[in-house]
């Protein structure tokens, strides 16, 4: 199957079906434009950071230009990362049900077009990362490692989602970057709770495909918790909410931060009472959840940082 206008089994009825050209919806749906609640999660981080330094900074001169260019950044690394994810993944694509629909495993695109795609993404990428700092730059570039190797860690360990985690939580790091120059210890436990909260997140998704995993051999969290799922997310977002905490205290922020805090809390343990691992839709929709999640956390962090700056 070739036909560019086909629609991918679990994204239908989209602005990228309805409107946008032909010719443009494979590549738009390799970098997942028409859902992209994987851009506003790997966004989050960068915003939480960025608020959270430059009210320690007492200064939110630059803050909203940051915010720009990390939601700028967001969205064309994150569809370069999933372009990549979907090269490498193409054959085991389409042996998943929910995937066999996607541009390559359905002939949409070729792997070699789709490599190109991938590279002018990143390029673009680049072009936001040069208007920071050398070490903000170096930070950012760092990362691409990461977000390398992960397509391939669902083949050799239980635990993707922590990689995943690494990878989409970097952001926690970068608001340092660009302000201070440095990362500190607060960069640190910010950075580790995000991991906890894309570990815990990441499951609940997971388990839309978690029968299929079964059959082909592909390790996940959603596998290896199964009926423990709760407990591990309550274990996981607990984390998350008590390093988010830690890092609060330590950047000295005052109580919007902690409102924010209290109201994301509140929306995981919302999450963890409504999850049923037997509802794939249920699980997606809680899953996609995590971006109100998130906008609650740095709403907080936001206004933390403009009271402190006045």
């Amino acid at each position: 199957m070739n036909d560019t206008s086909a629609r991918v089994a679990d994204s239908t009825g989209n602005w990228v079906d309805t409107r946008a050209p032909q010719w443009a919806r494979p590549y738009l749906r390799l970098s997942r434009f028409d859902r992209p609640i994987g851009s506003w999660l790997l966004l989050m981080p960068c915003w939480w950071s960025a608020a959270l330094a430059a009210g320690m900074a007492h200064d939110v001169g630059r803050l909203p230009l940051t915010i720009v260019l990390f939601l700028v950044g967001a969205f064309v690394m994150r569809g370069a990362g999933c372009t990549w994810n979907d090269i490498t993944d193409r054959d085991l694509d389409d042996k998943v049900e929910r995937t066999r629909s996607r541009p390559l495993p359905s002939g949409q695109v070729s792997a070699k077009q789709a490599l190109a795609f991938m590279v002018a993404q990143a390029l673009i990428g680049l072009v936001v990362l040069l208007q920071f700092n050398r070490f903000a730059i170096l930070t950012g570039i760092a990362s691409l490692l990461i977000v390398a190797i992960y397509p391939f860690m669902k083949r050799i360990t239980w635990w993707p989602q922590t990689v995943l985690g690494l990878a989409f939580s970097w952001g926690a790091l970068m608001g340092f970057a660009v302000t201070f120059g440095r990362i500190d210890v607060t960069a640190l436990v910010l950075y580790a709770g995000a991991i906890s909260w894309v570990i815990g997140y990441d499951t609940i998704y997971a388990h839309q495909d978690a029968e299929d995993d079964a059959l082909i051999g592909i390790k996940s969290t959603a596998r290896l918790f199964g009926t423990h799922t709760h407990q591990a997310l309550i274990l996981f977002y607990g984390l998350a909410v008590m390093l988010i905490g830690v890092a609060l205290a330590s950047g000295d922020a005052r109580w919007p931060a902690w409102l924010g805090l209290m109201a994301f809390a509140m929306h995981l343990s919302w999450q963890i009472a409504r999850l049923d691992i037997g509802d794939g839709e249920l699980c997606k929709r809680l899953f996609y959840s995590n971006r109100d999640a998130g906008f609650l956390l740095f709403a907080g962090l936001l206004a933390d940082a403009v009271m402190r700056a006045a």
